[in-house]
């Protein structure tokens, strides 16, 4: 928290743009890389499903990496926002970096998956960051972190309909195939990247939060935060929130891909109406919350996956797409909302209600580790390799694809409603 008192106008807007630049940059990229793969082809047509699954797997890594960068060289030596500006600028360079790779990697794509790890390992240490600038310049994080963050959504919406227009209009006349091989979107990140990368330097200044603190290795890892598995109802949740986490990959990685393969044009653009309803969602989750505490609001999020992973199979017929159903797509993609707030956001909440304060910073850290490192990681992994199971001569049953997730996301939803007893609120005992 900042001593000087209530953030003042303008640094509330840095804060907003900072916000919104974040996750643009990612939303550039990240949703158009699976059907820019599968356009090209990357790794032939028998692989191209494990590749992209190897490139989608750049991010839990990354994500599993970055606390030990934050822990033992951003919190203790520098201020965040300058670390903010070199690893924006270095991540935004390689981005740019990328298309040329690929060009000359389309039969073995590692070193183009190498590219993305570089910039992921540069890019997942700044969304904790981001929130450290932020919430030292607030004086009520409660009331102003939602009003910055919220930026960031929007920004990867905004992402999502520049990219699409950009490539219509870069690839005039073309399928979606052809638009989904343009190399665009990563021209606009890495533009982003270097952008925010600069931006950073006028960013509140924020000191090295650990400055001058012995390095606790177990304290990184969130050692004392384990000690909450003992209660039954929170390692019950820890294990289904990483075994759901396995199923859940297949929608960052393939959804793209499916969404272009069903029909739709503008692939980019279709995809942020998660977004959409995410933002929906999001304000009125305290309504739900209130009625239906933890343990229903985290089933009812693993159910809505279950639900959508059904209805993008229920769209795919045994001869392809089924245009009559092709709003069983897009209702899967408005999902988004009630997947990602009640599921995700309800557990970031009971963590911390379940975690004391002196442990909450760790307790948030292990179930990233678990859920978005580990469990995504899995997924991503596994789901490469069912889409190049069934695929044969370069034909996808997208019915089979989707239902495998779905049904592994069910068993994990009856398991925990049977076996969570955590009481209403998610509070300590």
């Amino acid at each position: 928290m900042n001593d000087a008192g209530p953030a003042r106008g303008n640094e509330t807007i840095k804060l907003s743009v900072m916000m919104f630049l974040q996750f643009f940059l990612w939303g550039a990229w990240f949703v158009t890389l699976g059907p820019f793969m599968s356009a090209l082809k990357m790794g032939g047509e028998a692989n191209v499903g494990k590749w992209i699954g190897n490139a989608y797997s750049t991010a839990p890594i990354a994500a599993l990496i970055a606390p030990f960068f934050l822990g033992v060289v951003a919190d203790r030596f520098f201020a965040s926002q300058r670390v903010m500006a070199a690893l924006h600028g270095l991540g935004g360079l390689l981005l740019l970096l990328a298309p040329m790779v690929a060009e000359t990697s389309v039969d073995n794509p590692l070193p183009f998956v190498g590219v993305l790890l570089a910039h992921m390992l540069c890019y997942m240490p700044t969304l904790g960051l981001s929130n450290t600038v932020a919430f030292h310049a607030m004086s009520n994080p409660e009331r102003q972190f939602p009003l910055v963050r919220v930026w960031g959504t929007i920004g990867w919406i905004v992402a999502g309909w520049l990219v699409g227009m950009l490539a219509r209009r870069m690839v005039p006349g073309a399928d979606e195939a052809a638009r989904a091989a343009s190399p665009v979107f990563f021209y606009v990140a890495g533009a982003s990247g270097l952008t925010l990368g600069a931006f950073s330097f006028l960013l509140p200044n924020t000191p090295a939060p650990m400055k001058g603190k012995p390095i606790d290795l177990g304290a990184i890892l969130g050692r004392d935060a384990i000690v909450l598995l003992k209660d039954r109802s929170f390692a019950v949740f820890a294990a289904c929130s990483l075994l759901i986490c396995i199923p859940l990959a297949a929608y960052y990685a393939l959804a793209g891909v499916y969404v272009g393969k069903v029909g739709f044009d503008d692939v980019p653009m279709k995809m942020t109406f998660g977004q959409m309803s995410e933002i929906f969602f999001m304000v009125i989750m305290p309504l739900f919350f209130a009625r239906l505490g933890v343990k229903w609001m985290l089933a009812i999020g693993m159910l809505a996956w279950v639900a959508r992973y059904f209805l993008f199979a229920w769209a795919w017929g045994p001869a392809g797409a089924i245009d009559d159903l092709k709003w069983m797509v897009l209702a899967g993609i408005l999902l988004h909302g009630i997947c990602y707030d009640f599921f995700f956001v309800t557990g970031q909440i009971y963590v911390e209600k379940r975690a004391s304060p002196q442990i909450r910073g760790q307790a948030q850290g292990f179930l990233v580790l678990i859920t978005q490192g580990i469990g995504m990681f899995l997924g991503n992994q596994l789901i490469g390799r069912l889409m190049d199971r069934y695929t044969v001569d370069g034909v996808t049953d997208w019915r089979s694809v989707w239902i495998a997730p779905a049904l592994f996301a069910g068993v994990i939803l009856v398991l925990f409603v049977a076996t969570f007893k955590g009481g209403r609120s998610g509070a300590r005992p």
